[in-house]
């Protein structure tokens, strides 16, 4: 079993940025899908960002224009570059890979984000 780790939670003011990164030690191979979901309190967990490994991106709505991912395959990381925050970004982010189409996907530990006025 690999393990997955995030980093770059923390608290920001809106209006600020913060960047999350997410490694995969242990994992071979270039993964088919990396990205980032959250979950607030009382809300549903929910997609944020996904990348895939031909480099198709998806956003949600509610951070396009406001958020960027990348990855790197070689070291088999992703990061999420989050700027123009807002109070409804609060929440914790999780990072999720999935090594290919038939594999079931693997979270990580999950990274508080909180955004303040």
């Amino acid at each position: 079993q690999a393990q997955i780790l995030e980093s770059g939670g923390g608290l920001a003011q809106a209006g600020g940025s913060l960047r999350l990164s997410c490694s995969a030690p242990g994992f071979a191979g270039t993964l088919e899908i990396m990205g980032w979901y959250r979950q607030a309190p009382g809300r549903q967990r929910e997609l944020v960002a996904t990348i895939t490994n031909r480099d198709t991106i998806t956003y949600a709505d509610s951070v396009k224009g406001r958020f960027q991912i990348s990855r790197d395959n070689e070291k088999n990381t992703v990061s999420l570059q989050m700027n123009g925050l807002r109070l409804e970004d609060t929440a914790v982010y999780y990072c999720y890979i999935r090594r290919h189409r038939f594999a079931a996907g693997g979270w990580g530990q999950g990274t508080q984000v909180t955004v303040s006025s």
